[in-house]
């Protein structure tokens, strides 16, 4: 497929590429700072995208499966969050954490040095060390397209 806006032949590179697009140039900037921070941080991650039309995530994960992830950035019109699986478990002493979901919980970030901010901190490593299946010690992970939301089709069925 060659339409313009067809994500099919593009790399996952390329796609995450015209989803940042998308966001105003603010949260653009944000976004890139997070996913360095993180990249850093683990760098043996597999990049889980998804795609949802109005937004879309990268989930953290030692596979390639997303349940598996522990962390997810979300990028949206409103901003960028950073969202903990797990979250409702994480002591949360300050009030923090946003949600109310029977799993997970989010914070908003602005800037990629909230998340070394000493609350934020203790969440990751809160959620570390929760986690079912550890991160590999080495090793890259790598970005995986998981849907793509231009080909999926609509769960309503078409009006008459």
């Amino acid at each position: 497929m060659t339409e313009k806006n067809n994500t099919i032949d593009l790399t996952p590179a390329a796609q995450l590429a015209s989803y940042i697009d998308r966001l105003a140039p603010k949260h653009q900037k944000c976004f890139r700072s997070v996913r360095a921070a993180l990249r850093k941080r683990f760098p043996s991650a597999n990049e889980l995208l998804y795609d949802y039309g109005k937004f879309f995530v990268i989930s953290y994960s030692p596979s390639d499966h997303g349940i598996e992830g522990i962390f997810a950035v979300a990028a949206r019109d409103t901003g960028v969050f950073l969202y903990f699986n797990q979250g409702q478990q994480l002591p949360d002493p300050q009030k923090i954490l946003l949600g109310s979901g029977k799993q997970t919980r989010f914070i908003q970030v602005d800037a990629a040095s909230r998340l070394s901010d000493p609350d934020v901190e203790a969440f990751i490593g809160a959620t570390l060390d929760q986690a079912k299946i550890p991160y590999p010690s080495e090793g890259k992970g790598v970005l995986i397209v998981k849907s793509d939301a231009s080909t999926k089709r609509s769960r309503r069925p078409a009006k008459a």
